[in-house]
């Protein structure tokens, strides 16, 4: 089974992937990450390292590609726990 759903940033689809892999022991060959839309896209929220950290921190980065949502597709088994983690990390249009 192929279970798919979109989130707003690209750090958030990568924390959901790490969880899989790390936590859940889901092979990492299994998890396809895609833009949601035609153009590329890190999502529709600045985040991760496009966003500033503090006074010390650099401006944030303002011309990241925010095209739309990132797609994480993830071939499993574990349809319970895959769609746990994909809500954990604040997932939308949860497919599976």
């Amino acid at each position: 089974m192929v279970m798919s759903a979109h989130f707003d940033t690209r750090r958030e689809a990568e924390m959901a992937i790490e969880r899989l892999v790390q936590t859940h022991g889901f092979d990492r060959g299994a998890i396809e990450v895609v833009s949601a839309t035609a153009q590329n896209s890190a999502g529709i929220e600045i985040a991760g390292a496009d966003a500033k950290r503090g006074e010390a921190a650099p401006p944030a980065n303002d011309d990241a590609a925010l095209n739309g949502r990132v797609e994480v597709r993830v071939a499993t088994g574990k349809a319970e726990t895959t769609r746990a983690v994909f809500i954990e990390f604040h997932a939308a249009d949860i497919i599976g």
